[in-house]
């Protein structure tokens, strides 16, 4: 079974940091571009940035800056650091695998998604 299981969410207060991983178990995801979106309350859902198998990483522009992308392919695990967070961060977070290494940025193109985490920055 296919499973992608995000973890790392939770409360933090304004200025910030938190780490999130994605675990991804039941095929090999070392070929496939992984990507982390988000989605806040009465939001539609928005990229954050992917990263290839060959280790490009991409970002959404407003993402610049304060979001890091890492994987460890050993692991089957991506990563998402974020810093300096904003009450505005506030959302549910989610990973996803897609076998193209093109459309990054489409959400389309993502075939397996993890169930989210929940973060909350307070001010």
């Amino acid at each position: 079974q296919v499973q992608l299981v995000e973890s790392g969410g939770g409360l933090v207060q304004a200025g910030g940091s938190l780490r999130l991983s994605c675990a991804a178990s039941g095929r090999d995801f070392s070929r496939d571009t992984m990507g982390w979106f988000r989605q806040a309350p009465g939001k539609e859902r928005e990229f954050i940035g992917g990263v290839t198998w060959s280790g490009l990483i991409y970002y959404a522009d407003s993402m610049k800056g304060r979001f890091t992308i890492s994987r460890d392919n050993a692991k089957n695990t991506v990563y998402l650091q974020m810093n300096s967070l904003k009450p505005e961060d506030t959302a549910v977070y989610y990973c996803a695998a897609s076998y193209r290494n093109y459309d990054v940025a489409r959400e389309s193109a993502y075939a397996y998604w993890g169930q989210g985490t929940q973060v909350t920055v307070s001010s």
